[in-house]
């Protein structure tokens, strides 16, 4: 298994690749051409509240008369190209930054938004992680994600739940337990009638399950239901990664992850290995949209079995 990373130094904003083939190299080097190249685009959700798009995780930013409030923050690359959006849209400062998470592609751009004075909000787990030194582990490779100064991390934290007034609306920040990571939150607006989920929906593929780090395939399912209990049929639901969609989709999302943990511990209970539940295809259903998904099973069979063995 290979070991990767990004290593920022924030003034210059230079990228260092710390390894090593030339296939992974290539990753590397496509990433670093992809955040000099790609533009920060726009998706309005309704007067004041929009979706921007780039390098990394989806943006969600609220622009009014209290200031602007960014959920996730992609990478320090983008950070330039997110600000001169955010101003086109009638913004100016980033004043408050929202990190659904911990992972580099969603939190990285707190390198930049902290030391400028942007108050950063994350699920305590998740600032526990920003302090540390992080091996993350994608299954064919490991992701260096080196811990965050003092200045990037986040200044205010939750436990559970919490929320802002701010724009003329409550926003809700709610964690559900271990999910993609031990650490999520989803960003619900309430007047808005949208919710931002981060990472425990994809909607661009198979999820991944930061098992090594916290994350459950059991707490994933859990925690989208608890989240389908908090909104309605009218939610517009804003995905980790992936097109903006609805609560249908959502829902669907979570059924095809609760069928798939059925049909997987089954196997499991039945003595079967990783590689022979891959070959039994459990997810031959939904391959044809979502994808390859070996990574995924690898990361569903590492959690479930855990699971299955504390009972």
């Amino acid at each position: 298994m290979m070991r990767v990373g990004p290593s920022y130094r924030v003034g210059s904003l230079s990228l260092f690749l710390l390894i090593a083939t030339a296939p992974v190299r290539a990753q590397l080097d496509n990433l670093v051409e992809q955040m000099r190249e790609t533009p920060i685009t726009s998706q309005r959700i309704s007067d004041g509240l929009h979706v921007l798009f780039g390098v990394g995780g989806n943006i969600v930013v609220s622009i009014g008369a209290s200031g602007v409030l960014m959920v996730d923050s992609q990478f320090p690359q983008m950070a330039p190209k997110y600000k001169d959006k955010i101003s086109e849209l009638g913004g100016g400062n980033i004043d408050f930054t929202l990190n659904t998470h911990w992972h580099f592609d969603h939190a990285d751009g707190n390198l930049i938004l902290g030391p400028e004075g942007t108050w950063i909000v994350a699920q305590e787990n998740s600032r526990d992680r920003l302090t540390q030194d992080n091996q993350i582990n994608l299954v064919n490779q490991l992701w260096e994600q080196p811990a965050y100064p003092a200045a990037a991390l986040p200044t205010i934290t939750f436990k559970d739940q919490m929320s802002f007034e701010f724009n003329g609306e409550r926003i809700d920040l709610l964690h559900y337990g271990p999910a993609h990571t031990s650490g999520d939150a989803a960003v619900v607006f309430r007047a808005h009638n949208a919710v931002h989920m981060g990472d425990v929906f994809n909607n661009n593929g198979y999820p991944f399950i930061d098992f090594d780090s916290g994350g459950s395939f059991e707490g994933m399912i859990d925690f989208c239901r608890s989240v389908l209990n908090q909104i309605n049929t009218d939610t517009v639901v804003v995905p980790g990664h992936g097109p903006v969609t609805d609560y249908v989709e959502l829902a669907d999302y979570t059924s095809m992850l609760s069928q798939i943990r059925d049909r997987v511990r089954d196997l499991i209970e039945d003595g079967a290995t990783l590689e022979q539940v891959v070959a039994a295809r459990p997810t031959r259903r939904w391959d044809g949209e979502q994808g390859d998904p070996a990574n995924f099973l690898d990361r569903v069979y590492a959690s479930l079995t855990q699971s299955i063995s504390a009972q």
